[in-house]
């Protein structure tokens, strides 16, 4: 268990925990997945691409919402928030290619006034953050599971 084994897109291990000596069973997002979505945002954002930013936008957001609910039970704040940053990059690097901007466009058109950045919208089309989802790990259910052996049965 200390190296852990992969499934079903999980990395499940055993780890001590940060700040103290006790050892607990942790449940990572794998690579592979993490590869995957990706290379599937990889072939949305190709530079080249000449499709129109409100549907690349929907799509993106609909694969990030399945993704990140699906893994929202893994330990896995900093993963999301790293993609997040990979998102941002690309959706901007693609936004340059094909609008021919340079970086102060992109600074006029996603910043305020004041200095602060924007959210990323195309024809009112945010771009979703898969960090703000909330992390839930470990739901203790205790004696709310249902159990066959204890269900008093009526004859």
């Amino acid at each position: 268990m200390g190296d852990g084994f992969n499934f079903l897109g999980f990395h499940i291990r055993w780890k001590r925990k940060r700040g103290t000596n006790k050892w607990h069973l942790y449940t990572f997002i794998a690579d592979r997945p993490l590869r995957s979505v990706k290379a599937k945002i990889r072939a949305l954002t190709n530079r080249k691409s000449q499709q129109h930013p409100g549907a690349v936008l929907v799509r993106i957001n609909q694969i990030l919402r399945g993704w990140t609910n699906y893994f929202r039970y893994a330990a896995c704040k900093r993963t999301l928030s790293r993609l997040f940053h990979y998102l941002w990059w690309r959706v901007i690097r693609w936004f340059r290619a094909l609008h021919r901007w340079r970086w102060k466009d992109v600074r006029r058109r996603f910043t305020t006034p004041d200095g602060r950045w924007k959210p990323i919208e195309a024809d009112g089309i945010t771009l979703f953050n898969p960090a703000s989802v909330p992390v839930t790990r470990y739901r203790y259910r205790g004696t709310t599971i249902p159990n066959p052996w204890t269900v008093a049965t009526t004859a």
